[in-house]
């Protein structure tokens, strides 16, 4: 069984102890990205198994159509950047474990770290002194203030208890059950949608990004908020309308964002906006990139992998495709 992993930047798979599952198995590492078709085909064409480190490349049908012998996909989360349809089509059959039990604490941990990050100007400190210069700004606290949590899932829920745990108040808005659970778990709801933002010192996005939330958060939101608020987000880029962040961030509403997602990824055009307003901390994507939450992911990838060559394949996201099997 030949087996392709894409985009492992680190090249870290390979050191990880759950990667000893594969061993006998002839496998092949690309560090780099790659998008173009052409390209991606001559890499994968001898492939039995494609393993996907979340989104980082999309697999479409023109060049799902020039992998002969593909007969998997294994990897963890949810597969929007997967052709699904035409994986069952070719017989190629998808195993992804979407919904697990545990929160990324991986996730919730950088989002708390950009915040503290933002507030005390952390990244803008280090560049001053650097270059010679001595305090060059003032900071601000965050006990006392209103964190506000968008999306009360298991995310969401970790970092609504890291803001109680340093004195904030946490304001919840999100979908009615959620506000329930919100509400049960001690924490304010806000009014509605543009109190919320206009209420929080801080606000933190943790939604899926599904047709239902794609630009949720629009300019006439992020303008609501105070001069002095930070806006987080290290969910996904298109929860916020196409360059609404930048524009607002320019008028000044809210002051600071702390980002680690991106319209277009990998990051790589220095010259974007976002890397180069200075109210602005970033990060490239790194929120689920620790050596615990990668264990975690690949051990259970590769388990997809074992079961599939055993003939008992588990969390398949397209069953009809098992009838028609490569």
């Amino acid at each position: 069984m030949k087996i392709s992993i894409l985009d492992d930047y680190q090249d870290a798979l390979r050191s990880l102890p759950s990667f000893r599952k594969l061993s006998g198995r002839e496998v092949t590492i690309w560090n780099d990205h790659v998008e173009d078709v052409p390209s991606l085909a001559e890499r994968l064409k001898d492939s039995d198994v494609l393993v996907l480190i979340r989104e980082r490349t999309a697999i479409r049908a023109p060049l799902l159509e020039r992998l002969p012998r593909l007969r998997l996909i294994s990897q963890r989360g949810a597969v929007p950047h997967i052709d699904v349809d035409a994986c069952t089509r070719l017989g190629i059959v998808v195993c992804s474990a979407q919904h697990s039990s545990v929160p990324s604490f991986a996730t919730a941990e950088l989002t708390w770290g950009l915040f503290l990050a933002a507030m005390r100007q952390i990244p803008q400190q280090m560049q001053a002194l650097r270059a010679g210069h001595w305090q060059a700004g003032i900071g601000a606290e965050v006990r006392g203030k209103a964190f506000g949590v968008f999306g009360y899932g298991r995310i969401g829920a970790v970092v609504a208890g890291y803001a109680r745990a340093f004195g904030m108040r946490v304001l919840v808005w999100a979908s009615e059950s959620s506000r329930r659970r919100a509400r049960d778990e001690g924490h304010q709801i806000a009014d509605d949608q543009e109190s919320f933002f206009a209420e929080s010192d801080a606000v933190s996005l943790h939604l899926r990004l599904v047709e239902a939330t794609r630009g949720i958060v629009t300019a006439a939101d992020l303008a609501r908020m105070k001069s002095t608020a930070v806006l987080i987000n290290t969910s996904r880029a298109a929860l916020i309308a196409p360059g609404a962040l930048v524009g607002a961030l320019k008028q000044g509403r809210p002051g600071m964002a702390a980002v680690d997602v991106y319209e277009r990824e990998p990051l790589t055009d220095r010259e974007d906006p976002l890397l180069n307003l200075p109210n602005v901390v970033c990060t490239p994507h790194i929120g689920y990139v620790t050596r615990d939450e990668y264990e975690a992911q690949f051990s259970q990838i590769y388990d997809q992998i074992l079961a599939f060559e055993a003939g008992a394949p588990i969390h398949v996201v397209n069953p009809p495709a098992l009838l028609s099997a490569r």
